[in-house]
């Protein structure tokens, strides 16, 4: 993303395709903008180019945020809204929501609090981008987004606007991770790697495919077995490096960021644009899953099969079902409480 930043590449890119005189208007909305995710990612999207109108959200602290940002010399036009009842107006008329809310993990918590917690507000954020942006493509960061993904489908069925492309869970930084773990493995450019991760969103449901990792390394099996599993636990490592005073808040903030980026540029017609992506899915028996997606001017235009997989890939994948099927069973119960 920041190399289309840095050159504006995205906007000559649009330009070259036809469009007259300027990037497509987009507006942005970041829910949670004032928080340990939401700040970093309210000062990526301020550096996308392709974001014309970008609103911040939160329960508190957004006047300030957004006007720090403002006054960064990019495209986009920054306003700040606080409070449920300015949450409408934050909404109205976006292209993409982001939603970062929720809570840390507090001493005394437990993780059902927790979930009880984040997916109240995931629900009642969703119920309204439901009234005021039901077209918007939503970027669930939320955890676990292995049900709080079900959980936004939930209302949105409820609410009469459902649709399937447009519902994402953003697992971007178990990629990102991924192909820095490979990298530093394999001793390849970092810049030149993909690696594609599937299954879901926490612990062992994250299923990075290093059979497919280009460029090709030939790592021995024990190696990949080491990757994968410093990718699952790629959470906890940052979590310990900050002595339980924080969670992996900048390195999300820019996989949401790289995410944000796809998406919008699919809506702005750029061809053969794919990421990984938690949605909903027919890859599996499960009606939630993450792989390739690739984006478009509806959201998801088609969604990707997972490809050649190793013996020990095949044995990940069969491994994970269970726990992610129950995550998402969850979240579907959950969002139909009440």
């Amino acid at each position: 993303m920041f190399r289309s930043v840095a050159r504006s590449a995205a906007g000559k890119s649009l330009l070259r395709r036809g469009y007259a005189t300027a990037v497509p208007e987009r507006k942005v909305a970041v829910l949670g903008a004032a928080g340990g995710i939401g700040q970093p990612l309210a000062l990526l999207m301020k550096l996308n180019p392709l974001v014309s109108q970008l609103a911040l959200y939160d329960i508190a602290n957004t006047p300030g945020v957004a006007a720090d940002v403002s006054h960064i010399n990019s495209r986009s036009e920054v306003a700040g809204y606080v409070g449920e009842e300015q949450l409408g107006k934050a909404l109205e008329g976006c292209d993409v929501v982001i939603i970062p809310a929720g809570v840390p993990r507090k001493p005394g918590m437990t993780r059902d609090d927790l979930f009880n917690i984040n997916a109240g507000i995931v629900k009642g954020l969703c119920s309204a981008i439901a009234k005021y942006c039901p077209n918007a493509l939503v970027n669930m960061i939320s955890n676990p987004v292995n049900s709080t993904v079900p959980i936004a489908a939930e209302v949105f069925k409820k609410a009469g606007t459902y649709d399937e492309r447009k519902l994402f869970g953003v697992t971007t930084l178990d990629v990102v991770r991924a192909k820095t773990f490979y990298a530093g493995k394999a001793k390849v450019n970092v810049a030149d790697v993909n690696v594609p991760v599937v299954g879901g969103h926490a612990g062992i449901t994250i299923l990075p495919l290093f059979s497919q990792a280009t460029p090709k390394a030939n790592l021995p099996e024990e190696d990949i077995k080491a990757l994968t599993k410093r990718t699952q636990d790629g959470g906890t490592e940052v979590v310990e490096a900050k002595a339980g005073k924080g969670s992996a808040t900048l390195s999300m903030a820019y996989a949401g960021a790289i995410f944000a980026d796809a998406c919008l540029k699919g809506l702005n017609g750029v061809p053969d644009v794919v990421e990984c992506s938690f949605v909903q899915s027919t890859v599996t028996e499960l009606p939630f899953f993450a792989s390739k997606v690739r984006l478009g001017k509806n959201g998801v235009e088609e969604v990707l099969g997972l490809g050649p997989l190793s013996e020990y890939e095949k044995e990940r994948l069969e491994s994970l079902k269970p726990e992610l099927k129950s995550s998402i069973e969850k979240g579907i119960k959950f969002a139909n409480q009440n």
